[in-house]
């Protein structure tokens, strides 16, 4: 354990004022001299020289709203402005604001519920709560089933199949079908977008739904979460280390009551109408979505009181504008997030590989683009660097941009995203819930492989990430799309893939100091990192050069 004086840190923190290292090179003068070759300036001592400064002690572990973050963010954006990137944020900043939401409760949150003449007022933290995102209000109405409450066009699933909802009190199931089923359309066996929790609240409120009750998925499960548990994770009685942040964006759709209900209060309210729990969660499971059931002469009234305190972060984003007239308004967007665990008592987290690796990439290929054009070679596209916040929250800051982004997502040719590029994947036996799904393996046996996640969504896209390959010579390994694992939705990709943009995540693979303080960057391989983030760059310019953008086509269910 690494202690370290927090006084001091306090004091580093205020006075790092930010600026660069003393070490921080200049651009070459393009006069006299002939362009570099592609990707040259790329170096590992100057990965290990970006990395030590975003990964110290100065830097507080760049937790989300703090000030070593907000350290990270004014590097950050100095060394775009340096390199000759324009800000691409409002007014030509490099600030790309996002809003991030901390939920409290306030008194009288209430359920009631009637079954034929009998009525019953469920207790709260043990029948029920409210969801952090749920909108204050109240509302009554007759109790409805939706199975899984999920529509998927793409899928061909609708739980609701055209139902009336208006006036109704949705009862559906936590999570989605078939979720530990490999060939689920899904997503396998990992929960998919579609099983999130407020999605099936706007799919309700979309069809005129009064009010959602979400229950544990009882017929998939053999335990379950229960409200007691929610309770505390959701609303905790002291303020945790680390607010339990929201997207603001997603929470100002919400405009109904929404709450976790337990499994007996559910069980309850199927048996008054005759039906089991267990018996609605397997009509659940019919493949393309079970029409909606009726629970006669059942009915609920809930009342919300919920406040939302809004905290401002920001992502940092840098342009290369593209020199061709008829393609510069297609972007390839590069991307990193900056964000880590901060402190834990005398604990530092600086977050070497996860992400300063990343967010050094990010810098060392601005600078490549910035000497390219001294040069007099520009990028035929446009190209988005983009520095992710609050990833750690839940991809927030890449989520923020995709409900926001600078450019319409349908203009945006592909993404990059390079998150813990700086070690050799080690995955010890018996590694516990980090590595779930993983096989264990060595560093030895990954000294010159690159994890590829998410070419399963872009055939294109792979084969330009293998042919740009060419100088860099790293052994790829498209693996990891549909694991156990979920690596595939746990890095800011994943919100683009989403949104079907073709993405890929660059990520060397975790390893036993992944979220732990021994994240240093003295245990980073610089050698085999400038290998990737050249891997990473001519991807860029080939794809920035014209040519047929890469087609998304996500796997077959």
């Amino acid at each position: 354990m690494r202690l370290v004086n927090r006084v001091a840190v306090a004091g580093l923190l205020v006075a790092a004022g930010l600026l660069p290292p003393s070490a921080a090179r200049q651009l070459p003068s393009a006069a006299g001299q002939a362009p570099p070759a592609a990707g040259a300036s790329i170096t590992a001592a100057d990965l290990r020289r970006e990395v030590a400064h975003l990964a110290s002690d100065a830097m507080g572990g760049r937790l989300t709203a703090t000030p070593g973050n907000e350290a990270a963010a004014v590097y950050i954006a100095e060394q775009f402005r340096r390199h000759g990137l324009r800000g691409a944020g409002a007014g030509g900043s490099f600030r790309h604001a996002v809003d991030l939401v901390v939920a409290a409760q306030d008194a009288g949150n209430t359920l009631q519920t009637r079954a034929g003449t009998e009525a019953e007022a469920a207790e709260l933290s043990r029948d029920f709560i409210p969801a952090p995102f749920s909108a204050s209000g109240s509302a009554a109405g007759p109790v409805v089933f939706a199975g899984f409450g999920i529509t998927a066009d793409g899928l061909e699933h609708d739980d609701y199949r055209h139902a009336d909802l208006a006036g109704k009190v949705v009862l559906v199931l936590d999570h989605e079908p078939g979720e530990f089923d490999p060939q689920s359309p899904f997503a396998g066996i990992v929960t998919s977008e579609h099983g999130a929790a407020i999605r099936k609240a706007l799919a309700a409120q979309r069809r005129g739904a009064a009010a959602v009750a979400i229950a544990p998925d009882v017929h998939n499960h053999t335990r379950w979460w229960t409200v007691p548990d929610l309770a505390g994770r959701f609303w905790p009685r002291s303020q945790p280390r680390v607010p339990r942040y929201q997207l603001a964006a997603w929470l100002d759709r919400v405009q109904i009551p929404v709450v976790r209900i337990s499994a007996s209060l559910a069980e309850r309210l199927a048996g008054a109408a005759g039906r089991t729990l267990q018996e609605l969660g397997a009509h659940a499971e019919t493949a393309g979505g079970g029409t909606v059931v009726e629970l006669p002469d059942v009915e609920l009234e809930v009342t919300v009181r919920v406040r939302h305190a809004t905290t401002p972060v920001d992502n940092v984003v840098g342009l290369i504008e593209g020199a061709d007239p008829e393609l510069r308004d297609e972007w390839i967007i590069i991307c990193a997030h900056y964000d880590h665990e901060g402190v834990i008592g005398d604990r530092i987290f600086n977050g070497g590989d996860d992400n300063a690796s990343g967010v050094a990439g990010l810098l060392e290929i601005a600078e490549a683009y910035g000497v390219a054009a001294a040069g007099g070679r520009r990028p035929r596209r446009s190209i988005l660097l983009a520095a992710w916040n609050a990833e750690e929250q839940g991809l927030l800051g890449a989520w923020g941009y995709t409900e926001e982004p600078l450019a319409p997502l349908e203009d945006t040719v592909a993404v990059i995203n390079m998150d813990m590029i700086g070690r050799s994947e080690e995955v010890p036996a018996g590694g516990g819930y980090r590595f779930a799904g993983l096989e264990p393996q060595t560093a030895e046996s990954n000294r010159n492989a690159v994890n590829i996640i998410g070419s399963t969504y872009s055939d294109d896209l792979r084969a330009a990430t293998g042919a740009a390959n060419r100088s860099a010579g790293l052994d790829l390994r498209f693996r990891y799309d549909n694991n156990r694992s979920n690596l595939l939705r746990r890095s800011d990709h994943w919100p683009f893939l989403f949104n079907a943009v073709p993405a890929i995540f660059v990520h060397t693979g975790l390893h036993p100091d992944y979220h732990t303080e021994r994240d240093h960057p003295d245990t980073l391989e610089y050698e085999k990192m400038a290998r990737v983030v050249r891997l990473v760059y001519e991807l860029s310019r080939d794809l920035a050069e014209g040519g047929p953008r890469p087609a998304f086509n996500p796997p077959a269910p």
